[in-house]
C-alpha cells in the first residue's frame, strides 16, 4: 500500500531522489572508492516483513496450533485453517497498541524476513517481495555481510517502534557496524512505508546526536538514499483500508480486513496529507486551535484555500451521511463546511467532501464520529501517535534529506485511484460503510467507475500501477527551465506503444550533491522492487560510479542491453535470439528451450564497458 499517488511525483521532481550504490569518497566532484566496502541497507514496506508467533496458542476445531516462532504474517495455511487464531496473533489492542492476551507476534530478523513473506513452491513465488533484488546482489558479487535488511514491526506508529522495540536505536547501530565492518559508509533501499521510516529516523537522530555532528555522520555512514515509491504525501489506499477495508488478496472480508487495519497503530502513518500545510515549528507539534477549541490544526500556506484540493487532483472523500439530528452532529463541518451545510435538508442524507488536509488534521473523522465506531479512536490516536509524536509529525511534506545523493524512483501512467465516494451499507461495524464510486486519475484526466469525467487537477502523469528500453529512442533535454513546485512536462515525442522511463537529474542546484528523480511507465507499485528494468538501472548507476575514469555525473541513457544471461530471451517473430548485439545462441546441456539457449556474447565486465 502506499505510494500509488501522481502528488507523489510532483513532489519529488522538487525534492529528491537516486541511490547509487557505489562509492565511498567524494573529491572535487570525481568518485573514488573501493567496491568491497559498500554496504546495502533495506527498508522494507508496510506488511513486507514477516511476523512470528512469541505465545503458545491452541486452536480450537483446527489441526493448527501456533507455537513460538511460527509463522504468522504470512502462513496462508494457518490463516484458512484458523482464521481466528491467526486474527488473535495478528491484532493489537487498537487504544494503546498492546498484543493480544493469548497470542502476540514480533517481526522476524535478517534478510529471509523480508524475501518471501510465505516461503513454498507455491505460496513463495505469490509473496516474494525483495528475493530478486537479493539475487541481483549475489550475482553482481556483492558479498553475505553487506546486505543488511531492517525490518520492523509495521503495524506500530513511529513513536511505539522505539518505545518497544528500540527500532532507530537498532538501526543507527547497524549503521555503524557496517561502517565498522566493511569500512565505507551504506546506501539506503527504502519502500513505501520504508520511506517515511527512514524519514523518521533521520529526525530522530537530530535529538541523540550533537546538532554540530549530525551532518558528519550523515555523511560517514550514509552515502546514498534511494527512495523507492516513496509515499511522499501519503497513499490515497490508506483511505479505503480505513473505512471500507482493503484484503489485498488475503481470503477474509474486508470487513474483517478493516478491522485489523484499524487496529494497527501505523494505519495512520501514510494518510493523504496537504503539500502545503506545516507543523508548527521544528519539534513543537501542537497546533494551533485557530478552527475550534482543543482541535489542532496545521499552519497553512495561503495556496491551500486557493486550490481547494490540498494539491492533490481532487478531493479524495466524498461521503454520504445518514439524514441529520442537528447541527451538534457535526462539530467540524458546522465551521468548515458552510457550503455543504446549506444543502442539507431535514431527514435527507448528506454528502459530504474532504481535502487531503480535512482527512489529516482529523476533520473528517471528527465529522462522522456519530456514525462510526472507530472515528474516535482513530482521533485519539492521531493526535498522540501523529500530532503530537515529540520527535517528527509525519503528516506534514517533506523536505530533500541532507545526504549526499538522493534518487526517487516511481512507476507512473497507470490507471491510478485518486478519490472516493461512500455511503452507509445499512450493515453494523466493520462493515457500515461501501464504496459506491471511485475518481481515477488516468492520462492527464479524471474519469469515475461509472464513466463520467470529474473536475479537478489532474497531473500531467498519473501515478503507479516497465519494460525493456533498447536506448534508440534517447531524447535527451538539458537546462530546462523549473518553477519551484511546478511539474516538470518531458517537451518530447511519445509512442503509445512504448514503456518510456524518464530521468531528471541534476548534479549542480546543491553543491556536492546529486538529486534524481527516475519514472518507470506502467511499473506497479508493489512489484517495483522486482522490476528487471529498475535493478538494471541501479546496476549501471553503480558501476559507473566506481569507474574512475568516468566523466560525467549520471551513467549514460543512449544505450540498454541485457546485463544478464537471464536477459536474454528467444524471439520467434525473427527466429533467433533478441538483443543480437548482446546475446547469442548457445546451447547448454540442460536447457529445455529455444530462451534457455539465448545467453550473452561476451562477459559482464564487458558488457558494462559500454555504460562508463
Amino acid at each position: 500500500m502506499g505510494g500509488e499517488e501522481p502528488e507523489h511525483r510532483r513532489l519529488a521532481i522538487t525534492l529528491v531522489a537516486v541511490l547509487l550504490l557505489g562509492i565511498l569518497e567524494l573529491s572535487e566532484g570525481e568518485f573514488k572508492g573501493d567496491y568491497s566496502k559498500i554496504s546495502g541497507i533495506i527498508i522494507p514496506g508496510f506488511a513486507s516483513t514477516q511476523l512470528r508467533a512469541w505465545s503458545i496458542l491452541d486452536c480450537p476445531y483446527s489441526p493448527l496450533d501456533f507455537n513460538p516462532l511460527d509463522l504468522v504474517w504470512l502462513d496462508s495455511t494457518k490463516l484458512l485453517s484458523a482464521v481466528n487464531c491467526w486474527l488473535k496473533c495478528m491484532l493489537l489492542d487498537p487504544n494503546n497498541q498492546t498484543d493480544h492476551p493469548e497470542c502476540k507476534s514480533r517481526p522476524d530478523s535478517g534478510l529471509s524476513a523480508i524475501t518471501e513473506l510465505d516461503p513454498g513452491y507455491i505460496t513463495g513465488p505469490l509473496s516474494s517481495v525483495w528475493k530478486e533484488w537479493v539475487k541481483w546482489c549475489i550475482e553482481f558479487g556483492i558479498e553475505a555481510n553487506a546486505i543488511i535488511a531492517a525490518p520492523y514491526d509495521w503495524r506500530l506508529p513511529p513513536s511505539l517502534l522505539e518505545e518497544r522495540d528500540l527500532y532507530f536505536h537498532k538501526l543507527k547501530l547497524t549503521f555503524e557496524t557496517a561502517l565498522k565492518l566493511r569500512g565505507g559508509p551504506s546506501v539506503v533501499f527504502a519502500h513505501s512505508l520504508g520511506n517515511h521510516v527512514f524519514r523518521y529516523f533521520l529526525e530522530w537522530l537530530k535529538l541523540e546526536i550533537a546538532p554540530k555532528q549530525y551532518i558528519q555522520w550523515l555523511d560517514e555512514h550514509i552515502y546514498a538514499y534511494f527512495a523507492v515509491g516513496a509515499p511522499l504525501l501519503g497513499a490515497i489506499g490508506t483511505v479505503k483500508a480505513t473505512l471500507s477495508g482493503e484484503t489485498f488478496g488475503l481470503p477474509v472480508s474486508e470487513g474483517t480486513a478493516r478491522l485489523m487495519f484499524n487496529s494497527f497503530g501505523s494505519s495512520l502513518w501514510m494518510m493523504p496529507f496537504s503539500k502545503y500545510c506545516r507543523a508548527d515549528g521544528m519539534y513543537l507539534k501542537h497546533f494551533s486551535g485557530s478552527i475550534s477549541k482543543g482541535h489542532h490544526t496545521y499552519q497553512c500556506e495561503p495556496e491551500e484555500f486557493q486550490s481547494n484540493n490540498s494539491g492533490w487532483p481532487t478531493n479524495i472523500i466524498n461521503i454520504e451521511i445518514p439524514s441529520i439530528r442537528g447541527f451538534d452532529a457535526y462539530p467540524s463541518v458546522s465551521e468548515f463546511s458552510q457550503t455543504n451545510l446549506s444543502s442539507m435538508e431535514c431527514g435527507l442524507p448528506t454528502q459530504l467532501s474532504f481535502s487531503a488536509r480535512e482527512i489529516s488534521d482529523g476533520t473528517f473523522f471528527k465529522a462522522i464520529e456519530d456514525y462510526d465506531s472507530d472515528s474516535k479512536r482513530i482521533l485519539q490516536r492521531l493526535k498522540k501517535s501523529y500530532h503530537d509524536d515529540p520527535v517528527l509529525n509525519p503528516l506534514t511534506p517533506w523536505d530533500r534529506p541532507p545526504i549526499k545523493n538522493v534518487f526517487c524512483i516511481y512507476g507512473i501512467d497507470s490507471k491510478t485511484e485518486v478519490g472516493y465516494y461512500f455511503a452507509p451499507s445499512g450493515k453494523p461495524y466493520p462493515d457500515n460503510w461501501i464504496i459506491t464510486d471511485v475518481i481515477y486519475e488516468v492520462e492527464g484526466s479524471l474519469v469515475s467507475r461509472s464513466g463520467n469525467q470529474v473536475e479537478g487537477n489532474p497531473g500531467a502523469a498519473s501515478g503507479d500501477e516497465t519494460s525493456e528500453h533498447d536506448g534508440s529512442d534517447v531524447q535527451v533535454e538539458l537546462n530546462v527551465e523549473h518553477h519551484y513546485e511546478q511539474d516538470i512536462v518531458p517537451n518530447m515525442t511519445r509512442s503509445p506503444r512504448v514503456k518510456y522511463i524518464t530521468y531528471y537529474e541534476d548534479s549542480e542546484s546543491i553543491p556536492g550533491k546529486r538529486t534524481a528523480v527516475w519514472e518507470l511507465d506502467k511499473a506497479n507499485h508493489r512489484n517495483i522492487v522486482r522490476s528487471p528494468v529498475l535493478m538494471r538501472e541501479l546496476w549501471l548507476q553503480i558501476w559507473h560510479d566506481i569507474r574512475v575514469d568516468a566523466t560525467s555525473n549520471f551513467v549514460t541513457k543512449a544505450k540498454r542491453g541485457p546485463l544478464r544471461d537471464e536477459d536474454c530471451y528467444w524471439d520467434y517473430g525473427k527466429a533467433r535470439c533478441a538483443w543480437p548485439e548482446y546475446c547469442e545462441y548457445r546451447y547448454v546441456f540442460g536447457d529445455v528451450h529455444l530462451g534457455q539457449s539465448c545467453r550473452l556474447k561476451n562477459s559482464l565486465a564487458d558488457t558494462l564497458l559500454h555504460y562508463v
